[in-house]
């Protein structure tokens, strides 16, 4: 299923949240995702979600949860896009900010992992 088309607030809001990433953003973008093979885009707008990371080729959205995903409201909102995003053939990875403050090599051991599945499964 196609991408759904995005309007000019979505591209203007995702313009807004590159220029305001956050601390656990920016490092995963900076130290990470911004070298990473294939390649991924920060805030991208997908449908009427603007996903934190993206990477069109392996069909990857990567999400970073602060604490306001963790109320009964952000993990039913966290659900439905997720859930939208899979509708769109596109997988989820999560990871809450603490991850990438305190175990990063192991929030990127887990891109690669799913970055090498979707390559495996990408060969006849």
């Amino acid at each position: 299923m196609p991408i759904v088309p995005y309007g000019k607030l979505a591209k203007e809001r995702a313009r807004e949240l590159r220029n305001a990433m956050t601390p656990q953003e920016k490092k995963l973008w900076y130290q990470f995702l911004r070298m990473a093979s294939p390649r991924f885009l920060r805030q991208k707008p997908l449908g009427p979600y603007i996903a934190d990371f993206y990477c069109p080729t392996a069909k990857l959205v990567i999400e970073l949860d602060g604490s306001q995903h963790y109320t009964d409201e952000g993990q039913e909102r966290d659900a439905w896009r997720s859930g939208l995003l899979s509708e769109m053939g596109l997988r989820v990875l999560r990871f809450s900010n603490r991850e990438v403050d305190h175990d990063f090599q192991n929030v990127c051991q887990k891109i690669i992992q799913e970055l090498n599945e979707n390559e495996k499964e990408g060969t006849p």
